[in-house]
């Protein structure tokens, strides 16, 4: 009988020293932690992770950017710098499984804290460096942030309206994308690991992530050599596909075959769509956009957003409002899954945070620890690595810690 093990993370007993700030890193060192592993969170001594200083919002002085990052990791600071905290860092990396950080191309060589260095401490470590244009090429030295990407790699030009100017997606989508490669490639790098016994260097960058998720709009430029433009909320393959304007607001109308067409023409009582031959099919549609876009629009104007979605719900058509982020928190479904969490706050009290996005039924992931603040575990870290109490009050008279 196969042995269960209800309520322990999947990654319990891995250890992940993290030497990253801002969002990519954090974000990809906190979705390990949400599956059990044990995050070490390294940061500068006075200043911290640059997210602390990004308010408002802010709960109890505590910046609620830096609060959704940062979860179940414990905290220490150190400064990289001096010799005594690279000798830190060498005996956390002898004990950790993975190490992952974002600094810029060559400081962590410069430092003495390259993978080359490291792995000779500790072979089995999986080194994950994420960066803006990637670790290689002419632009591995250029500076790089979400909105840069967004630009550079593609996204703003696909986004807004028609005859606009550009505008960004209205999430952090490349760093956030680019966190979610990065534990994807560590944990690919943790299997390989078990087989051969040995880590390796694991590369994630904002570049390579956003081009990744051009998919099918990257391929048609391939196939014709055309670049996609700006089409609002519409689809450049699927009619129709996009927020239509209503009495008191927008609907989203997602029909993606001929077979959904017929449903929610019926649903909507649309029959001389239906019965229009230019529509039958998805092609047509897209040949004659224009045209019966405007006619659903007349349509949708004469009616409430809950007028319409409550016919395609009926009908199981895809569709449904625009909600903003606390129409969104406040839905039923979303309590029902438990995509709210609580946790307890040194400072704030208990401190509500998004839940954990993949549910795993035998080992699921947990919100166990609040962010740390700043410095809360050096010396519990400190006293594990064998740092007399002495130690570690020269080590911050130093300013090592």
């Amino acid at each position: 009988m196969r042995e269960v093990f209800l309520m322990v993370g999947p990654l319990q007993g891995i250890k992940v020293l993290e030497l990253s700030r801002t969002l990519a890193g954090p974000f990809a060192s906190m979705l390990l932690a949400d599956m059990g592993a044990d995050v070490l969170k390294v940061e500068q001594p006075g200043i911290g992770d640059e997210t602390r200083g990004y308010t408002p919002p802010e709960i109890a002085g505590e910046s609620t950017y830096y609060l959704s990052l940062n979860r179940n990791k414990r905290g220490m600071t150190l400064n990289l710098k001096t010799d005594a905290g690279k000798e830190i860092v060498r005996r956390l990396v002898a004990e950790s499984d993975i190490l992952i950080e974002n600094f810029r191309n060559g400081t962590m060589e410069k430092l003495g804290l390259g993978y080359n260095e490291l792995k000779e401490i500790n072979p089995r470590l999986v080194y994950c460096a994420v960066s803006g244009f990637g670790r290689t090429g002419l632009m591995k030295d250029e500076p790089a942030y979400d909105l840069v990407l967004q630009g550079f790699g593609g996204l703003m030009s696909v986004t807004g309206e028609a005859g606009s100017p550009p505008v960004k997606v209205g999430y952090s989508i490349v760093d956030l994308t680019t966190g979610l490669y990065a534990s994807l490639g560590v944990m690919m790098a943790l299997w390989v690991r078990e087989k051969t016994g040995k880590g390796q260097y694991v590369e994630a960058s904002l570049l390579e992530s956003i081009v990744s998720l051009q998919t099918y709009l990257a391929q048609g430029v391939m196939a014709t050599g055309i670049a996609p433009k700006r089409m609002g909320s519409a689809h450049p393959n699927i009619v129709p596909y996009q927020a239509f304007e209503t009495k008191d607001g927008y609907v989203i109308i997602a029909i993606p075959n001929d077979w959904l067409w017929k449903k929610m023409c019926d649903a909507l009582g649309l029959n001389e769509l239906k019965d229009n031959p230019k529509f039958s099919v998805n092609a047509d549609r897209v040949k004659y956009r224009t045209e019966l876009i405007g006619l659903m629009t007349v349509y949708s104007k004469s009616k409430t957003t809950k007028e319409i979605t409550d016919k395609l719900r009926a009908a199981g058509v895809p569709g449904g409002p625009i909600n903003d982020i606390s129409q969104v928190l406040a839905e039923p479904q979303i309590k029902e899954r438990e995509m709210i969490v609580e946790v307890e706050h040194p400072t704030i009290g208990m401190l509500k945070m998004l839940g954990i996005p993949i549910k795993l039924s035998e080992t699921p992931g947990s919100v166990r620890i609040a962010p740390p603040l700043l410095g809360q575990h050096t010396s519990e870290v400190l006293d594990h690595l064998g740092y007399s109490a002495e130690d570690i009050v020269h080590l911050k008279e130093k300013g090592v810690i």
